[in-house]
């Protein structure tokens, strides 16, 4: 088992990480914290039985951009991957997604049962990459969709055991009044892998001059 663990943590590090992907590997677990200063945090733990699914549970937080409301959204979702290309220097993925929660908004009383459902697509290399994702979540009371485009370029190749440099461009939209046109953000993310796992953390500033950061740990 370990021997399985540190050959898919190699493999991982030997490629280019693309965006926070759902599933990492086999038998293993994923947490991320993703923070977007006046728009959205969101937090994530997922465990993947095998290489091609996973399970687990997140909270999201949306607030709009004029302050007219802020939402939390708690919810449990499944993680599946439709496809996976491998090819010798590259690799793609397609993702799919939903799930099941509650949400609460000052906008509105009580709790709203929400449903959400996404997909995610990326392409990789050890020199560029991107990535598209959407999210959507809904309830009797709302509905947002979240679009997010990256695209990365690596100043230089790295090897297993070093640390991945990546410099980011961002490109987001929002729907349901959480912001007014798209909010774009330049990013520098550092990636790392090392026998417990791996770990990637990016930062850096949206055309609003607001915050926007993530880490994720895969062990």
């Amino acid at each position: 088992m370990l021997s399985k663990r540190l050959l898919a943590l190699a493999a991982l590090a030997l490629t280019a990480p693309a965006a926070a992907k759902p599933i990492a590997f086999g038998d293993g677990y994923t947490a991320m914290y993703e923070y977007g200063a006046g728009t959205m945090q969101e937090a994530q733990a997922f465990y993947a039985p095998r290489y091609w699914y996973s399970l687990g549970a997140g909270y999201l937080r949306l607030d709009a951009a004029d302050e007219a409301f802020s939402r939390d959204i708690s919810y449990a979702r499944f993680n599946y991957l439709v496809r996976r290309w491998n090819l010798p220097e590259a690799q793609g993925n397609v993702f799919a997604y939903g799930g099941l929660g509650a949400a609460r908004s000052d906008d509105y009383d009580g709790t709203k049962v929400a449903w959400n459902g996404g997909a995610q697509a990326d392409y990789e290399t050890r020199r560029i990459y991107a990535s598209l994702k959407a999210d959507y979540q809904h309830s009797s009371a709302f509905a947002h969709r979240i679009d997010t485009l990256q695209l990365g370029l690596a100043p230089y190749l790295h090897d297993y055991g070093g640390i991945a440099t990546w410099f980011v461009l961002q490109a987001r939209n929002y729907t349901g009044g959480i912001y007014d046109g798209i909010e774009s953000a330049a990013l520098i993310r550092l990636f790392g892998a090392r026998a417990w796992g791996s770990v990637w953390f990016e930062g850096g500033v949206t055309n609003d001059g607001t915050l926007q950061t993530m880490v994720m740990f895969n062990f």
